[in-house]
């Protein structure tokens, strides 16, 4: 199968002509772009490389995007293993991933962050860093220190191309530190066949229908430390397509998009939620509204009977607008990373008159194990299994969840399956049995037509005073499909009979919400106020109920806070997921309030 690099030669070979480099638009001088060549850079990390004998572990640390691509083919060039760090795993977590994976070369792009690196050296925190290398220039001082403390920094621009061969292959390829909502981070051991196998898997889901080529253009603005935009990152480059990279800003991502007008659009549901819930807030009144909902259903019906097109009544009225916000030229979508509403899948497909496509899958397996098929435009499951791997459904019998019955906890053996923790024989038995099978910790359903329904999660699990177990991502994700809602927490305790929540509304849609009740203010007087707080509890007690939740599955009080969780603030892992315990902890004194509100 060879490597990633292997791959990207081969298309070489076959397209002389063509070009794959990458571009990024910088933010002054909007619609240049700049080529970044990388041969000379490769070449300068092999002589390093030698010098440190076996120390072949390298750390990408918070690099922008464009330097972050160079500097992982140079690894992949000399079977180098690339760990990638950010400053929003907090100064603890790097300094516990130096160690961990004895990474001695880390790449950086600031003088600034460099300095952070040679005080954990001088305080004797990372004893295995030997080499800096920085892409922005640096002054004498620097790295005056650095030798001092027996660091060597160095400058992209201190390159010579060396005469020595490639180095002997490795199959280890990255090492992806999963922050996790608890404890110290995972590295999880990713190889080039993982990666390229599951990158393979997904051109063969769309082989002969909507296959990648050197025409298209796609947009990374997703996390590049994230196992799914890496296999993105793979897909483009093995095919030739062109990458553009945003600015920096996920605020200014709609300028982006219609700058660079990209084809394919690999996505989260956060950010296809956000695009849905303005279209749906721009349709206020009952004629606008009606018109909107009758143009999805009429598209929808046309992409039933195979019409996949943007040239409709219903796209001139109606549908324009969002096609031109995301480019115009969009024909490929796949979100993942997080579950999406069956609502908002039927929005874009008619909306884009394209394929939208959801995966389902999770670092240890790459990034997909499941993906929902072209021309299949049902919604509300992953699709099925990738061809790089089996997926089996293990009994849960504390949740009452059994295979005889279709269901259980999502389990996946293939090629894409990682080979364990770094250094963490306890972890790596707890997610990989004897047999190979991953376990995910989701539990799903078996659909009668083949596909595979996540409808549960095993982890995060726990129980209530009276005993029912309860998981609060299931409900989560429930009460996420409530409008005024932008993030929520649900909180429960095993002395405590009933669940809270806290819930971050939705700055876009909160004042209308609001105004529907006759309370008008600023958005922290709203979120302060008992009657919006009390509608909003009603809202979200309302989809729990025509959901199927159960009584006590449902949060009986909610608070409104008004700043969104975020890595930044220490709330949110580096892969968006919530921070339970911090959570917890953040929201003590409001957690306890609510407890005591609801006398429980």
């Amino acid at each position: 199968m060879g490597t990633q690099l292997n791959h990207i030669k081969l298309y070489e070979g076959n397209h002389p002509h063509d070009s794959i480099t990458s571009h990024q638009v910088p933010p002054k001088t909007r619609g240049d772009s700049k080529p970044y060549h990388c041969s000379l850079f490769i070449h300068f990390l092999l002589l390093i490389y030698l010098s440190l004998h076996n120390q072949i572990i390298l750390s990408l640390l918070e690099l922008l995007s464009v330097q972050w691509i160079i500097s992982e083919l140079a690894c992949y060039t000399y079977s180098m293993v690339a760990v990638p760090l950010y400053d929003t795993l907090g100064p603890e977590a790097i300094v516990y991933i130096v160690n961990k994976a004895d990474i001695a070369m880390v790449i950086c792009d600031t003088p600034q962050k460099a300095s952070v690196l040679i005080e954990n050296v001088e305080k004797g925190f990372t004893p295995s860093l030997k080499v800096v290398i920085l892409m922005d220039p640096f002054d004498d001082d620097l790295k005056q220190r650095g030798e001092k403390s027996g660091i060597e920094i160095l400058s992209l621009y201190d390159a010579e191309i060396p005469s020595q061969e490639d180095s002997v292959l490795v199959l280890q390829g990255i090492i992806c530190f999963t922050s996790g909502t608890t404890g110290d981070p995972k590295g999880a051991m990713i190889t080039h066949q993982n990666i390229v196998s599951n990158a393979s898997a997904f051109l063969k889901c769309v082989e002969h229908t909507a296959e990648p080529s050197p025409e298209d253009v796609t947009i990374s603005y997703l996390p590049l430390a994230h196992m799914f935009e890496r296999v993105v990152q793979t897909v483009a480059y093995c095919c030739g397509a062109r990458v553009g990279f945003f600015q920096g800003d996920i605020r200014l991502l709609a300028d982006d998009m219609k700058t660079l007008k990209p084809t394919l659009f690999p996505t989260v549901p956060r950010v296809l939620n956000r695009i849905y819930d303005k279209a749906q807030n721009e349709a206020k009144t009952p004629l606008k509204k009606f018109l909107l909902n009758l143009a999805v259903a009429s598209k929808f019906k046309e992409l039933q009977k195979g019409i996949i097109r943007r040239d409709s009544f219903w796209d001139k009225l109606i549908f324009a607008k969002i096609q031109a916000s995301l480019g115009g030229r969009v024909r490929i979508i796949v979100t993942g990373a997080a579950p999406i509403s069956a609502p908002v899948m039927t929005f874009f497909r008619a909306a884009m008159g394209c394929q939208v496509y959801e995966a389902y899958g999770q670092t240890e397996c790459t990034a997909g194990c499941t993906f929902t098929s072209p021309g299949d435009w049902t919604s509300g499951h992953v699709g099925a299994p990738l061809a790089c791997n089996y997926v089996k459904l293990e009994d849960v019998a504390d949740m009452n969840y059994f295979s005889v019955n279709n269901e259980g906890e999502i389990c996946i053996k293939g090629t894409n399956v990682f080979k364990g923790y770094l250094k963490d024989p306890e972890k790596t038995q707890e997610a990989l049995d004897s047999d190979g099978w991953l376990h995910t910790g989701d539990i799903g359903r078996w659909l009668p037509n083949g596909t595979l329904k996540i409808i549960d999660r095993k982890k995060n699990i726990f129980k209530l005073a009276q005993g029912e177990y309860i998981a609060p991502e299931k409900i989560e994700n429930i009460y996420n499909r409530s409008r005024p809602v932008l993030q929520i927490f649900v909180h429960g305790e095993s002395l405590r009979s009933s669940l809270v929540g806290v819930v971050v509304p939705d700055p876009d849609v909160l004042p209308s919400f609001a105004a529907k009740l006759g309370v008008k203010g600023s958005f922290e007087e709203l979120c302060q106020n008992q009657v919006v707080r009390k509608a909003v509890l009603e809202d979200l007690q309302k989809i729990g109920k025509e959901s199927g939740l159960k009584t006590f599955e449902q949060v009986k009080a909610v608070f409104l806070h008004p700043q969104p969780f975020s890595i930044e603030n220490g709330l949110l892992t580096p892969t968006l997921k919530a921070k339970r315990g911090e959570l917890s902890k953040y929201f003590r004194t409001q957690i306890d309030s609510l407890y005591e509100h609801i006398q429980d």
